[in-house]
């Protein structure tokens, strides 16, 4: 990090101030679940996802996020509650409920709430994770002054009929689901009215079991209300009672790890439960997942934040309860003998110190290793968190200060403190030299140049972040415009590029081919097409990355509409910034996750005496304790997987969930390690998904000792074999079309599904029996209407026919355009030989089997698909 020329601020950490067992309710999601694969379990698991707020099934507010369709993978995916919005049954906002009075309204919506816990009480142990969720926002929807309104009069100001409301379908829903859980009120703010509606509640024995409203204010607000909504339970003498923040945050803030550390650290301080709001498409756990598998920098940060354990601790920020200001949140578990800081918010420097640093937990000598989670883009997707720095620290009259310099107001940074003085070799940074350019600095040549902007900001927080608030735009069909970055580098080398980008997926010049392609030219010479990254609206920011090779000094990169070499430009794109980063050896090596920064389970420890150990301890697994790793990979495909290890304990390897192989055993080959005597599992070629992969070392023998695990480049291993759609079998509808010019070879399969008669089939060779990867390459651009501001992109889904068996169902989020191809992996066994694989697909009714939705909300087809690639898992 290059130094501040300010002062730095103070960011104190008392870890020997406990406030509380660690909580984790800042995860949870608004319509951040679309259905069983978008996003995948992984996505969900590892972004420790507490509670999801959803609408009822089968309502037709917005498509999927059918509560009973996500009850059951959020459950198994570690999720506690699903809060159902049983007003969502109805379309528009505010809702249109049917009848010419107040009373029929009513009657109608009285109704479908028996309806819907009719349907929650055929699941079984499942509907232990329901709450209720009655009204939302009544005081500007159904008992508001609306046109939908009961009678046009507000209950704030008369809050008669929504209080015998409230009371007759509490008591509905507890006849019918004597066990269940009901939540409210759900009011936009904590009005002083709710006063009144607990006093009533109280006096007619039909208090919520959680009190819901929401915070679509500021984190210093969430504090602030909590406060004061404990205060007023203490004075009514009632609770005090789990509380759920079911809508937080703005535009502004989400995807950006440095914003929402702020919101983090207000809900965890208050022990609360929280889910971010919903403000654009559902199904990506609000900007914080790509596709379906992939984390941008948000989910980093919760994942970061989930892995929390132990009991929190006093954090003292330079302004207390100030936001856009620096800010954090801090855990110290004993037992494990760690501390965890998130903290962001705010650039320039820092001094982080930590005090009452206990001798017994930590020794003299701590070991600080410095992460940064920096922000991508709410269409953009993240590596790991990059590692900064590894240090040694003495720990003086109970104090150890960590100087943090050239903080990034968009990133968040975490800070892991353990034992240290055990000869640790600190680990290099996992980046080397980067730096960005902004598009409004860069010069621009020929036609129409824009500077768009300004974009969100502390006063405009309705509008998405950026890099400065501010774009360009120009690179669009026939123009001629250049725009001209002025770099400079330290050192010849080859460098990883990221073109900071957006083409709005139904702009009038995007929807005619897709992705925007533009040409990249680094001082006249070396050609590149780039295709932009699509997004949901304007200024949706996502990278398209690539590499370059430059020398040291001063450099041209130039992002044109026309290429003399390589075509013109079709679309309509915005630029907002470019990043350089070298690609030097380090970043080039396996990518490193020490065991002692892992999440355990099972009893297993962290050792801090393990003698060889790569980082500053290492973790024992007894038999059956686990170690689970969350891991990026950049492609779907091979990877080598080293599993490193001291002495000769075994264990056993999952990877998302299938079994693929043992750690430890008569395969193990021993790496020259002098007296380190390290036992290394000889690199294994395993199947990853791009994106989030699950990783868990599980123990087999008595003790396994775990130091870390490697990931590094694809070796050509795994039997592999790509097969194009349209050199498949297609019957009825579905058909071979040269429609998508990006699609492999310009040929995909359209028209299959709206029945098991239009169906496509490919035959596929195997070596060998066993679990395979088909990672589908495929589009989809379906949209439904909508009703108001966010967009309604629907998911088509696969049903996937292996050999003839009875179909396995997938799931495929939107691609923004049909001409716009992603992949998904799908596992399936396949036999040894020739293997039949049918994709068909068909409209999905209603949960009631018959019945179907009127608004265009569940794809009759699957998507397009292009090819289909097949890989051994392991």
């Amino acid at each position: 990090m290059a130094a501040a020329a300010s002062t730095p601020e103070i960011l104190t950490v008392d870890l020997g101030t406990d406030t509380g067992p660690f909580h984790g309710g800042a995860s949870g999601t608004l319509y951040g679940l679309y259905g069983d694969g978008v996003p995948s379990r992984n996505a969900v698991e590892g972004m420790y996802v507490r509670t999801v707020s959803t609408k009822a099934q089968d309502g037709t507010q917005h498509p999927g996020a059918d509560a009973l369709e996500i009850l059951r993978p959020f459950v198994e995916a570690g999720g506690k509650d699903v809060y159902v919005y049983m007003t969502d049954i109805y379309r528009g906002f505010p809702y249109e409920w049917p009848g010419d009075t107040g009373a029929e309204r009513l009657a109608d919506f009285t109704a479908r709430v028996r309806r819907q816990v009719e349907q929650v009480l055929t699941f079984g142990a499942f509907k232990s994770h329901v709450v209720y969720v009655p009204f939302n926002e009544p005081e500007g929807n159904m008992f508001g002054t609306g046109e939908w309104s009961y009678d046009q009069v507000s209950w704030r100001t008369n809050p008669a009929h929504y209080f015998a409301a409230w009371r007759d379908l509490y008591r509905l829903i507890k006849e019918l689901d004597p066990g269940a859980r009901i939540a409210g009120p759900n009011t936009c703010l904590l009005y002083d009215e709710i006063r009144g509606f607990l006093e009533f509640a109280n006096a007619e024995d039909v208090l919520p079991d959680v009190i819901t409203w929401h915070e679509l204010s500021s984190p210093d607000e969430i504090r602030t209300s909590v406060t004061k909504y404990r205060a007023l339970e203490r004075e009514l003498g009632i609770g005090p009672l789990p509380v759920n923040l079911n809508e937080y945050a703005h535009n502004y803030h989400l995807s950006v790890p440095g914003q929402m550390i702020q919101w983090i650290a207000a809900i965890e301080e208050s022990k609360v439960d929280a889910d971010m709001a919903y403000w654009n498409i559902d199904g990506n756990l609000n900007d914080s997942v790509v596709e379906a598998n992939k984390g941008n920098g948000q989910w980093w940060l919760f994942n970061a934040y989930g892995q929390f354990t132990g009991n929190t601790v006093r954090v003292t920020a330079p302004h207390p309860n100030v936001q856009y200001t620096l800010q954090g949140v801090a855990a110290l578990d004993r037992a494990k003998r760690q501390a965890r800081l998130l903290l962001g918010g705010a650039g320039g420097s820092a001094d982080v110190v930590f005090e009452h640093v206990d001798p017994e937990v930590f020794g003299t000598t701590v070991h600080a290793r410095l992460l940064e989670i920096p922000w991508t883009g709410q269409v953009g997707v993240s590596a790991q968190p990059l590692r900064l720095a590894d240090h040694e620290l003495p720990v003086a009259d109970g104090k150890v200060t960590l100087r943090l310099t050239g903080l990034e107001a968009m990133s968040a940074y975490q800070v892991i403190l353990s034992p240290g003085g055990t000869g640790a070799v600190a680990l290099p940074p996992s980046v080397g030299w980067r730096r960005s350019y902004q598009a409004e600095d860069a010069a621009y040549i020929g036609d129409g140049h824009s500077l768009n902007g300004p974009e969100g900001s502390p006063s405009d927080v309705d509008k998405f972040a950026g890099s400065t608030g501010y774009h360009v735009g120009g690179l669009r069909t026939g123009s001629d415009g250049v725009l001209v970055f002025s770099v400079d580098v330290p050192r010849d080398g080859t460098y990883d590029v990221s073109v900071f980008a957006n083409s709005y997926n139904l702009a009038d010049a995007v929807r005619e081919q897709g992705p925007t392609n533009v040409f990249l030219r680094v001082d006249g010479g070396h050609p590149q097409e780039l295709r932009l990254p699509l997004g949901y609206k304007w200024a949706v920011w996502g990278h398209t990355d690539t590499q370059v090779e430059l020398t040291a000094g001063a450099h041209t990169i130039t992002l044109a509409a026309q290429d003399h070499d390589l075509g013109v430009t079709r679309g309509d794109a915005v630029i907002d910034r470019l990043d350089l980063a070298l690609r030097d050896d380090q970043v080039a090596a396996p990518a490193l996750y020490d065991a002692e920064f892992a999440a355990l389970g099972g009893g297993a420890r962290v050792d801090y005496g393990q003698r060889g150990a790569s980082g500053p301890g290492a973790v024992v697994l007894p038999r059956g304790g686990t170690a689970t790793f969350w891991v990026h990979a950049a492609d779907d495909g091979e990877a080598a997987v080293t599993v490193d290890r001291i002495g000769p304990g075994e264990g056993e390897l999952t990877i998302n969930g299938e079994n693929v192989g043992m750690v430890g055993g008569e395969n193990e080959g021993m790496v020259d390690g002098g007296d380190m005597g390290i036992v290394e599992r000889s690199s294994v070629p395993l199947f990853l998904m791009a994106g989030v992969n699950k990783i868990t070392v599980t123990g087999t023998s008595d003790q396994l000792v775990l130091d870390r695990l490697q990931v590094g480049a694809s070796r050509g291993l795994l039997p592999t074999s790509t097969h194009p759609a349209e050199e498949g079998t297609t019957i009825g509808t579905a058909r071979v079309t040269g429609a998508y010019t990006f699609a492999t070879g310009g040929k995909a399969v359209e028209g299959i599904g709206a029945g098991p008669a239009n169906t496509l089939t490919l035959t596929v060779e195997t070596e060998r029996a066993g679990r395979h990867a088909l990672t589908i390459r495929y589009s989809n651009g379906e949209q439904a209407p909508a009703t108001h501001y966010n967009p309604d992109p629907v998911c088509r889904h696969a049903d996937i026919a292996v050999n003839g068996a009875a179909p396995q169902r997938a799931l495929f989020p939107t691609t923004f355009h049909f001409n716009n191809f992603h992949d998904l992996t799908v596992p399936v066994t396949l036999d040894q030989g020739a293997n039949t694989l049918t994709f068909t697909a068909d409209e999905l009714p209603d949960h009631d089997g018959h019945s179907m939705n009127q608004f265009g909300q569940r794809s009759a087809y699957a998507p397009v698909i292009d090819t289909v690639t097949v890989t051994r898992l392991a």
